[in-house]
């Protein structure tokens, strides 16, 4: 048979386009682009690390035929492994926040796995925490393979052999600097720690949400959890430190509040067409934080972890965001319009035009 073809969904995994995002170009005046790990077929950069870590755990006798998979996930991950675990023949089991949001519940579920939503506000050592109620199927359910995501350094791995090489590849080389958000710490250390042995003066900024201790641990090596709050970001941040947040190769971090990182989520979807989850707001939001330093020639690389297509009871849903106070009924107090007023106003635009 001479057309071209997949054996497999895992095939698909990987080479994700970066893509210039002119508007954000102009605002900054610098070159920024996005590598849109949307491109996976689990529509997030977690199809990387679940397809290295069970290839890795299937070959380390770890996880054995009929076996159950096991994590605490906030969504993505879940999805990535359900959907190789789907054709492998796995059971898969995960232990979710209930703040994700209904669209990762129900894709989950329809990918054949067992869903326990435990209250995101609880400390991890708290037995009703996700993490928590994952270890506990993990120690009484019979060939289970506990992923741990947090504290696999599979996760860093499959970054620094896959996803660093790629980006490396994919820019020749001339990327000035590198932006991605932490919440496991995977996607970051990993691909850090690549790009800088390739080129130590590439700047690698992470990018944290206020409420998380990610960003104060970096800079003074404190695990401080007076600082924990609540915040709708899904994603980034975290109230533990992983041993998968490797700080070797950042140079900074910087920290993004919900609003901002939702505003900067909503725009690119209007302006540019290119639909992204809060964390991808919040990555695109880490441009403007260090805007100051930035010089024109730059080659600014922004890694996009999910599509915006997750969100949509969330972000892009104005009843959503009016109970989470990030606008009132016409404009809120940071200045950020509904999704659908801002359609709305974009449509009065293009109509103008027309006349």
């Amino acid at each position: 048979m001479s057309f071209k073809y997949y054996n497999s969904v895992d095939e698909t995994i990987g080479n994700t386009p970066i893509i210039k995002l002119q508007s954000i170009s102009q605002q900054v005046g610098s070159n920024v682009y996005a590598k849109f790990e949307s491109y996976n077929p689990g529509h997030s950069a977690k199809d990387r690390i679940a397809l290295y870590i069970i290839n890795k755990a299937e070959k380390e006798g770890k996880l054995k035929p009929g076996g159950t998979i096991i994590e605490c996930t906030s969504g993505n991950t879940g999805r990535s492994l359900a959907m190789i675990g789907c054709h492998r023949g796995y059971r898969c089991i995960f232990t979710v926040p209930n703040k994700i949001s209904e669209e990762k519940k129900r894709i989950l579920v329809a990918l054949g796995a067992e869903v326990h939503v435990c209250p995101a506000s609880v400390k991890p050592e708290d037995p009703r925490s996700y993490y928590s109620q994952a270890q506990f199927f993990a120690d009484t359910i019979p060939n289970a393979y506990f992923v741990n995501q947090y504290y696999n350094m599979d996760n860093v791995d499959a970054h620094y052999y896959i996803t660093g090489p790629e980006v490396w590849e994919q820019t020749n080389g001339e990327i000035t600097h590198f932006l991605a958000c932490s919440g496991s710490g995977g996607t970051l250390s990993g691909t850090s720690r690549y790009l800088k042995e390739k080129n130590p003066n590439i700047r690698i900024i992470g990018i944290d949400a206020y409420g998380s201790v990610l960003k104060k641990y970096f800079e003074e090596g404190i695990f401080d959890q007076s600082i924990i709050k609540p915040y709708a970001l899904e994603g980034v941040g975290k109230n533990i430190i992983p041993d998968t947040f490797i700080t070797t190769h950042l140079d900074m971090m910087v920290q993004v509040k919900d609003q901002l990182a939702i505003k900067r989520a909503i725009k690119l979807t209007a302006e540019e067409g290119l639909m992204v989850g809060p964390s991808g707001g919040a990555a695109i939001q880490g441009v403007f934080e260090i805007r100051k330093d930035l010089k024109p020639n730059d080659q600014i690389l922004i890694l996009i972890p999910d599509h915006g297509s997750l969100y949509l009871s969330k972000l892009y849903d104005d009843e959503w965001m009016n109970e989470n106070v990030y606008h009132k009924p016409k404009k809120n107090k940071y200045g950020i319009p509904s999704y659908n007023r801002m359609k709305k106003m974009l449509s009065g635009i293009y109509e103008s035009y027309r006349q």
